[in-house]
């Protein structure tokens, strides 16, 4: 199993920019899909997540200004970032719960860095 993270890069404060995250391989069933972040000098912080019926949360950080969503039968989760700010400047992980022979595991992506500047 694997996940590939694209869509990141250069975007400019109050500016957008979507990122997806792909799952594939001998996948039985996909959970919950989350983004995470890491700034330099700071600990990895949950962004956002959603489960497999769509309920989402959010941290309180990007709550309004991001959104996140998920195509089931492409195995694909999405991180639709708006009104952007450099606080937003970090490498963005994707994180599965993936049902794989007989268990569940949590996979990750490689990471896509979002730097924010002007």
């Amino acid at each position: 199993v694997q996940l590939q993270a694209s869509g990141g890069g250069l975007g400019r404060p109050g500016g957008s920019l979507r990122l997806s995250c792909a799952a594939s391989g001998s996948i039985t069933s996909i959970g919950a899909m989350r983004w995470y972040r890491q700034a330099p000098g700071k600990q990895r912080e949950l962004v956002a997540a959603i489960t497999r019926g769509a309920y989402t949360n959010f941290a309180d950080s990007v709550k309004g200004r991001f959104t996140i969503s998920r195509d089931n039968a492409n195995n694909t989760v999405y991180l639709q970032m708006n009104s952007l700010t450099p606080e937003d400047t970090a490498i963005y992980l994707c994180n599965a719960d993936v049902y794989y022979d007989r268990r569940w595991r949590a996979y990750w992506g490689q990471g896509t860095q979002v730097t924010v500047s002007s």
